[in-house]
């Protein structure tokens, strides 16, 4: 996911100390381009992106 772009960061939803740390960690591991090359790209968006009515309340 970091390999995307530097305006690209992953939002951990997680609850636990360590699983906070290795998630970090992660932004230190870099991938040749053969190993980005085999990875998928990122799944589309699915579902509601906005409560009903939000579009609305940015308006003002």
């Amino acid at each position: 996911m970091l390999a995307q772009g530097e305006d690209i960061a992953p939002v951990p939803g997680t609850g636990r100390v360590h699983r906070v740390e290795e998630d970090t960690a992660a932004a230190e591991v870099r991938l040749t381009p053969e190993q980005l090359d085999r990875l998928p790209g990122p799944s589309p968006a699915v579902g509601e992106t906005h409560p009903e009515g939000a579009p609305a309340m940015l308006e003002h």
